[in-house]
């Protein structure tokens, strides 16, 4: 007999791709597979598990992706200092090409001909994830469920679950939830009363950030450790990549870091309110610019910050593969080697001070820029260095 087509689906156990499943159990004749990769986000894997096996999946597939994340993810973007739109750390954006790359392995695994996720039609992701998915596996064919199924609303899909038997989550407030989605670097909260921007953020959607009013009195001082440009350790001892962030998180979220409540531009032209946390990494790209400042040149350092914006808006728009990301990554790791040393930072109420800077390269000069000395500089040249400059005034 003939054995039945498959399709990867990227599951997180919860109403949306719950509803999908069944949805395409209904609408085609292949066997679901189930795949969730774990990137940090609130993961319970027994409830993927019960909840998929509902439906009669026989393939549940977990992975452990954090490390590779914030290894090879998170970081290379906290390196380019990537901020989008001057707010966003683009926490949601820099997971979806990871999960894409991992799916489609899994497609390619078990032979499956197709692939679906459950992002919106309306939305980025749906972007993110085709865009990988075309990358690393461009005959496979892609279900996008949101742009071709009669679910026209979060009503629609209300009812299509209780018809179902679907179980339907609660915010905590007894409704149905806000539109969330997280992992090790960020949580994003849209929808509902957020979707107004005259409305202001109520306090219960925030998950990992304390209101800065709440935080202790107290001040929290912490030291990260930077080689080769990447964060290494905290006061001093070393830490994987994924417990480095874990750790971050917590001290900056217990200290009201991170949050962000903004309007976006989003790559279909839509604006969209959201509100996001991103303490760890809001910590990270503080100190990272901070040991920077101490270790590369002004030519590196500005040459880094012209191409910033750009380097954000690729990976905002699902390019993190794309042949121009590349090119401008490597502008951005070009010396970072020499990006080497420890920043520690004050912690209080919502605010990050900078303490102090170590390193031993020798790119800041004491002796330089002391009022003290005056021999190394010659300052006979600046009246010269100012007359070439100032015919640039008539250009």
């Amino acid at each position: 007999m003939k054995s039945k087509k498959r399709i990867v689906l990227a599951y997180s156990g919860g109403l949306d791709t719950s509803i999908i499943l069944k949805w395409l159990q209904e609408n085609y004749n292949a066997e679901v597979i189930c795949y969730t990769a774990d990137i940090g986000q609130d993961l319970d894997r027994k409830k993927i598990v019960s909840n998929a096996k509902k439906f009669g999946v026989k393939n549940i597939i977990i992975k452990n992706l954090k490390d590779i994340f914030v290894k090879d993810y998170v970081f290379p973007m906290i390196r380019g200092h990537a901020i989008y739109e001057g707010v966003y750390l683009l926490g949601t954006s820099i997971a979806r090409p990871l999960i894409a790359k991992d799916q489609i392995r899994v497609a390619k695994k078990y032979n499956a001909y197709a692939v679906s996720h459950g992002a919106t039609g309306k939305g980025n992701d749906q972007i993110r994830f085709e865009l990988g998915y075309h990358y690393f596996g461009p005959k496979i064919r892609i279900i996008a469920p949101w742009r071709i199924w009669k679910l026209k609303s979060r009503t629609d899909l209300i009812n299509y679950a209780k018809k179902h038997g679907i179980s339907i989550p609660r915010d905590k407030k007894g409704a149905p939830p806000f539109s969330i989605d997280d992992n090790l670097f960020h949580t994003s909260t849209e929808g509902k009363v957020l979707e107004n921007p005259k409305n202001s953020a109520p306090e219960f959607i925030y998950q990992r950030t304390i209101a800065p009013e709440k935080a202790p009195q107290k001040a929290t001082f912490v030291s990260i450790n930077f080689k080769n440009g990447d964060p290494v350790g905290i006061n001093g001892k070393k830490l994987r990549p994924s417990k480095l962030l874990e750790k971050l998180n917590q001290l900056a979220g217990k200290n009201g870091i991170g949050r962000v409540d903004l309007v976006e531009n989003r790559f279909l032209g839509i604006k969209s309110r959201g509100v996001y946390e991103t303490p760890g990494g809001t910590l990270l790209i503080y100190a990272h610019r901070a040991i920077e400042s101490i270790t590369l040149d002004k030519e590196t350092m500005h040459k880094k910050d012209n191409i910033m914006s750009r380097y954000a808006e690729l990976i905002y728009n699902g390019f993190w593969f794309s042949k121009e990301r590349f090119k401008l990554q490597k502008i951005v790791d070009h010396k970072r080697n020499k990006v080497n040393g420890t920043i520690k930072l004050k912690l209080y109420k919502g605010n990050i001070i900078i303490e102090s800077r170590v390193t031993n390269s020798k790119a800041y000069s004491l002796r330089k820029v002391s009022f003290e000395e005056n021999k190394s500089f010659n300052k006979s040249n600046v009246e010269k260095f100012i007359n070439f400059h100032k015919k640039k005034l008539k250009k």
